[in-house]
């Protein structure tokens, strides 16, 4: 096929329309250059519920066979799956998975053994610099002895690991629904939930990747709806949906509300401390202030950092980090390989509610500090440009300050807001947070009415 690499080969991964963008030729070329380029003897390989999924992996399996390298198959995982098997197992991992994107798209997450990240700055634009070049010149040539491939069910050993970080036996019941959405949640929450004291009502556990009820986005307002109204219904004290490959878990309480990631990072970090005094929490600098606060409240040292998952998981190496939280419900944890489990972060959210017995709302109410906009994206041509205006009207005041660690943030006494483009399309993404919601909706309008000025 004729394939352009530089649409598919984003910052953290590759994803691309299936057959359109890439297939199993290209999947087979990226397996080959996985093992080249991390110089690996053997990996592991899972794959998500999409169609597409189970070829491409294979695909990927005999271009790293090819090389010589041993190929590990787990089959239908999460994400986080794979990253315990990249863990436990010391291997090099690839899953394919497109995420929460819609079903025409797939997609490979790649990691270095010990779930260590492989992004472009790690590896990844190695391995498309030798995809192209074996496209234009043909497929490199084989090993004298090639790799072998053999198949192994990581699942229980996965649950088992999990269960092994928080303890749930001694809990009071609970009622959870969980909206898996056609996902790989209907895949591992079955196992991960078993023997404990939880009665689970499922929602959407039935793999399938043409998503018929709703994208498996739960970021998404009209998404979370669904389960919002049978966590009412059923009189659940609390609702968890998780997204397409699994990795993020939204939380919603017992009135049907969500709960902001950064609620639950907090909550987490909070508990995380009280098993390691005075240790190290990341959180990206769009989280609420909540967390740093409630980080510092219980002896920890909070460290702010850039956006995504490559820069969350370099700083928790760089700085032996016992938990980092993302406001896109990415949770990362040092006893999970400093890799990202929404289902670790499920795990403490029930302990805590299920070991005190109050209501989830009143739990995370003393986490839930401040009033947040949620990200709002306006698309903008010349993102540099408004960033600037937006820049100088509020650079200037007395009352501010300013840093441009990701993008733009200003931060007064009452209020903050970030400005920072997309890596993939022409938006500015806007973050408000202000000490109540007029102030959030005067600031939020303020910058919005600058970035999406006419002419």
């Amino acid at each position: 096929m004729t394939a352009d690499l530089s649409q598919i080969v984003k910052a953290y991964d590759v994803r691309g329309v299936v057959p359109d963008q890439w297939d199993e030729t290209l999947a087979e070329l990226f397996g080959a250059a996985f093992v080249r380029v991390t110089d690996a003897t053997a990996i592991v390989v899972g794959h998500d519920m999409r169609p597409s999924s189970p070829g491409l992996a294979a695909a990927f399996a005999r271009g790293a066979t090819r090389l010589g390298a041993d190929v590990t198959l787990i089959g239908l995982c999460s994400t986080d799956q794979l990253y315990f098997a990249s863990g436990s197992l010391g291997l090099p991992g690839a899953m394919f998975t497109a995420s929460h994107n819609p079903a025409q798209y797939n997609g490979i997450k790649m990691c270095r053994a010990g779930a260590a990240p492989v992004g472009q700055d790690t590896g990844l634009a190695d391995i498309r610099a030798l995809a192209e070049r074996w496209l234009e010149e043909g497929a490199p040539e084989a090993a004298a002895t090639p790799g072998t491939v053999t198949e192994r069910d990581t699942l229980a050993d996965y649950a088992a690991h999990l269960k092994g970080l928080v303890d749930l036996t001694a809990i009071r019941p609970l009622k959870v629904v969980v909206d898996a959405g056609n996902g790989m949640g209907g895949h591992t929450v079955p196992t991960v939930f078993d023997g404990l004291p939880l009665e689970t009502v499922p929602m959407y556990f039935e793999l399938d990747g043409t998503f018929p009820n709703h994208e498996a986005n739960p970021l998404d307002p009209k998404n979370i709806v669904d389960l919002q109204a049978r966590v009412r219904a059923e009189g659940a004290d609390i609702g968890l949906a998780f997204d397409g490959d699994a990795d993020r878990c939204f939380v919603v309480d017992e009135r049907g509300e969500p709960v902001s990631p950064s609620a639950i990072t907090a909550l987490v970090a909070a508990r995380e401390l009280a098993k390691h005094p005075g240790g190290t929490i990341i959180h990206n600098l769009i989280t609420s202030w909540s967390v740093p606060e409630v980080v510092r409240e219980n002896g920890g040292l909070a460290v702010r950092t850039r956006v995504g998952h490559s820069f969350i998981k370099e700083e928790m190496a760089r700085t032996g980090a016992i938990f980092g939280g993302e406001h896109s419900a990415h949770y990362y944890f040092k006893d999970f390989w400093n890799a990202d489990t929404g289902m670790l972060a499920a795990l403490h959210v029930l302990a805590a509610l299920g070991g005190q017995e109050g209501t989830l709302s009143a739990l995370v109410a003393e986490y839930d500090r401040y009033t947040g906009s949620g990200e709002i994206n306006s698309t903008v041509v010349d993102q540099a440009a408004r960033t600037a205006e937006v820049k100088a009207a509020y650079g200037e005041r007395e009352d501010t300050t300013v840093d441009e660690l990701d993008g733009l943030t200003v931060s007064s006494a009452d209020w903050w807001f970030n400005l920072r483009p997309s890596n993939t399309e022409p938006l500015l993404r806007l973050n408000v947070e202000a000490r109540d919601e007029a102030t959030m909706a005067k600031i939020r309008d303020e910058v919005l009415a600058l970035v999406r000025a006419t002419g």
